[in-house]
Formats: structure tokens, sequence, C-alpha cells
């Protein structure tokens, strides 16, 4: 979801706000310079350009050494890695120590690409570089291992509009008007207090604006959703993203948050097998009883979040339940989670949740015909259904930031209305 980063600053929105008409300012220099500084700092910037020509996009001088692109195997370790290229054992031992602190060799995984610089006359390598990510990378230096450094590649960001009508489902909804899988799980995560995305049907409709980020020129993942919209079952939602200097939320057009206390639901994409009712047929008991929680069918180790913030009152194997967690939230409300396959390490009675955390996953322990979650819900100590209440809104924009939030509401209103999906039309970086 949006990430939480609270600054002290002058609101990002303004920044938002220039998107949309950006002039740069220039002015000549208010002092000068001998001709003998001019000509050591000219001296000085053309030799650092040099080096920098020579470089490559990890900051080595790639024309020394033999370069060789590789990826890790599968079992494969750091040792594994600098053995074959001529470093003794003792001296990988030494190199991992000391760059511990930079990068923990323990965390090199199969699939990722690494790159090779070995010198040619000595037949050894000089330096690895072991990419984490499409971003990160570290560089081991095996001769001097305290010049070992993690850097990060640029990072391009343009802002990219998807939508459609749902005929199927939002994920192919999303792939037909050339967005990414991800999206969906961004979606529904910026509209999880208003609307259930178990419940989507065919005719919704959306339009979402979100940065694409690419590193030279590969696409490397959506970041994240700046404006969007969504129309489920005739209603409209809209989602504006704007940080008023306690870091970025997602508000409505008229400034009020979209996230709630809670969230809707406590898992992502499945179905609902069962609601909360006060009669249905049990298929293991054979008897009518009350079932005064949403039955959420899921695969077996889906992840099953706490719905708000709070504290955990039970997390153990009780009956029928199965392995079971309850939260309190707070003076009014409290949730369950029933059948898990196992419990979230460090979830204990006494513990502090955050909304979104995983406290488990799904399973079908106790009283159970097959995987799913068994969501309670309590107000004031009673059972109610989830689905039949309004829960308040978190903070609205404060009024000093009105202003600012009107423009850039303005501006991307414009924008997710009028401009086609696959439409690529601004630069965001900030």
């Amino acid at each position: 979801m949006a990430r939480r980063s609270p600054t002290g600053r002058l609101p990002a929105a303004a920044a938002l706000v220039f998107l949309f008409s950006l002039t740069l300012l220039s002015s000549g220099p208010a002092w000068s310079i001998s001709s003998s500084t001019m000509s050591s700092t000219t001296s000085n910037a053309a030799r650092s350009a040099t080096d920098n020509a020579s470089a490559d996009a990890f900051g080595i001088e790639r024309k020394k050494y033999t370069v060789e692109e590789h990826r890790v195997r599968r079992n494969q370790t750091f040792a594994d890695l600098l053995l074959k290229e001529g470093v003794e054992y003792q001296d990988i031992v030494q190199l991992a120590d000391e760059t511990r602190d930079v990068f923990d060799v323990r965390d090199i995984r199969a699939g990722r690409s690494y790159r090779v610089y070995r010198n040619p006359w000595l037949e050894r390598a000089r330096y690895i570089v072991y990419r984490p990510d499409a971003v990160r990378y570290v560089v081991f230096d095996v001769r001097y291992p305290e010049r070992s450094r993690v850097g990060e590649r640029p990072v391009s960001v343009a802002w990219r509009t998807a939508g459609g009508t749902i005929k199927s489902s939002l994920y192919q909804t999303l792939m037909e008007s050339g967005g990414r899988p991800q999206l969906a799980i961004r979606l529904s995560e910026v509209f999880a207090w208003q609307i259930d995305f178990f419940r989507i049907q065919r005719g919704d409709q959306f339009r979402v604006v979100y940065e694409e980020r690419t590193v030279d020129g590969q696409q490397i993942g959506p970041g994240d959703i700046v404006a969007a919209y969504f129309v489920h079952r005739g209603r409209t939602y809209y989602a504006y993203r704007f940080n008023d200097g306690e870091g970025s939320e997602y508000f409505d057009e008229k400034g009020n948050s979209l996230r709630r206390e809670l969230l809707k639901a406590p898992l992502q994409f499945s179905r609902i097998s069962s609601r909360f009712t006060n009669r249905r047929y049990h298929p293991v008991l054979k008897r009518y009883r009350p079932h005064h929680g949403t039955d959420y069918a899921a695969p077996t180790g889906t992840p099953v979040h706490s719905v708000g913030d709070g504290v955990v009152l039970f997390a153990a194997y009780k009956g029928y339940n199965g392995n079971y967690v309850k939260v309190r939230h707070n003076a009014t409300y409290t949730t369950g989670y029933l059948h898990l396959s196992r419990i979230a390490k460090g979830i204990r009675p006494g513990t502090r949740v955050k909304q979104g955390e995983t406290i488990g996953y799904v399973g079908s322990t106790g009283l159970s015909t097959g995987p799913h979650l068994d969501y309670r819900f309590w107000k004031n100590g009673q059972a109610i259904d989830p689905y039949s209440i309004e829960l308040p809104p978190a903070r609205p924009v404060a009024p000093q930031h009105m202003t600012a939030f009107t423009q850039v509401v303005d501006g991307l209103h414009n924008f997710l209305l009028n401009h086609s999906p696959r439409t690529t039309f601004a630069d965001a970086r900030l």
C-alpha cells in the first residue's frame, strides 16, 4: 500500500502541482573567478568526466577486466560463486565477514543475476556485483573488502493510465488495458475500505493513473497509484494521493481519508463461501445453526491480515475453531480469525499488531471441511455482519493544506477522466 514516511516539510502536493507547468529558471553567476582557478576547475572536471565515461553502470572501469554475466543456481552459496573464479576460501570468508554490515551474503537467492569482473592476467575475480532486485546492487571488492558497497541504479518514473469495464475479473481487465498484474493488488489496497473486492461484478468500471518505473528502458513494475476512480454497484469512488506533511495518504475528492479504522476484508483475492446468517446448514454437524461469521475460501497458506491496529487477546488452538487468533482493536470492535493452518511467528496474547499485518495463514484446522478463513466481527461484544456497518474515516486533509489539495485534485482529475488507457503522459520524477 501507500508507503508511510511522514515528513515535517512542506507537503509534496506542491511538487505534484508543478508537474503540470514546470519552468526552469537560470541566471548568470554572481561572482568571478581567476583564469588559473577556472583552468584548474576545467581540468578537474574534464578528468572526472573521462573517469565517469570509462566506468560502467556499477562504477567499475569495465575495460580493465574480463566481464561475465551469470545467475545464481539453486543451492549455490557465496563461496560457490567465488571459488570457481579463482578466489581462495580464506579470502572468501574474510570478504563475507568484512562486508556483513553492507550485505549479508546468506541473503543471496537462486535466480538472481550477478556479474564477475575477472583480472585477465591473474585469472582471478576482482569484483562481484550481485543484484538482489532490478534496482539495488552490491559491489563486492575482492581485493579491498572494506571498499565494498551497496548502490541503486537510477529509476525513471512516468505516469501511465490503465482502466476499463470489468467483464470477467479485475486482473484480466487490467492486463487487457496494458496494466501490470501488481496493479490489481495496489488498486484493492487503495480502495480496501470502500469496496469489497470479493463482490466486484461484471459492468464495474475503473481508471487508474500510476507510476511506471523503468531501469535502462526496462519496466521493473508499477510504483504507487497517483489517482484512481472505481465505479462499483452504481457508485463512483475517487482516490487521490496527497502528502499533507504527515505522510502520503489517499483521499477522496472532498479531502476525506479513504482509510478507515478497519479493512473490509482480512485477506486478498478469494471468494466468500458463506455469509453471516442466523440459520445455516452445517456441512459437518449436519444440522441448521447460526453462523455468525464470514467464510472466505482460499488456498492453504494464504496470508491472513489483521483488519486494524489492536492487541492480540488469544492466539492458540481452540477446539472447533482450530488455530484461532482474536484481536481487540478498541473499546468497540474485536475481530476473530478461525481455522488457520498456523499462527504467524510472534503473534501471542498481548502482542500489538498493525492494520494489514500478517497474523496467520489460511487452513482447515478444527471443525472444517476444507481450507478457508472464518472471519468473526464483534461490536460492543455482539457478533455482527461486518458488511452491514459503515466505519468512520481516518483524519481528513488538514484545513491549512486544502488549497494545495484542491489544486492537485483539479489537475489529476483532468488526466484521470480525459486520457485513455495505455497513455503515458507525464514525467513524474520529483
